[in-house]
C-alpha cells in the first residue's frame, strides 16, 4: 500500500467516524468563568468505541 492509498484509508474511516460520533455532554464545570466544558473523560468515552470500530488507532507516547 503506497502513501496516497493508506491516506484515502484513513480519510474514508475518519468521514465515518466523524458522521457516527455524537456532541460530547459538557459536565464539567469551570469555576472561574462558571462554566461547562467536555473533560477528557467524556470525550474518551464519546469517541473511542465509535474509533476502535473504523478501525482508528489512538495513541499518546511517552515522553521525557
Amino acid at each position: 500500500m503506497n502513501k496516497s492509498e493508506s491516506i484515502k484509508e484513513l480519510a474514508t474511516a475518519l468521514c465515518k467516524f466523524q458522521g457516527a460520533v455524537e456532541t460530547v455532554r459538557k459536565e464539567a464545570t469551570n469555576p472561574f468563568f462558571k462554566s461547562k466544558y467536555a473533560d477528557l473523560n467524556s470525550v474518551r468515552e464519546a469517541v473511542m468505541p465509535l474509533l476502535n470500530e473504523n478501525g482508528i488507532l489512538v495513541l499518546q507516547p511517552m515522553v521525557t
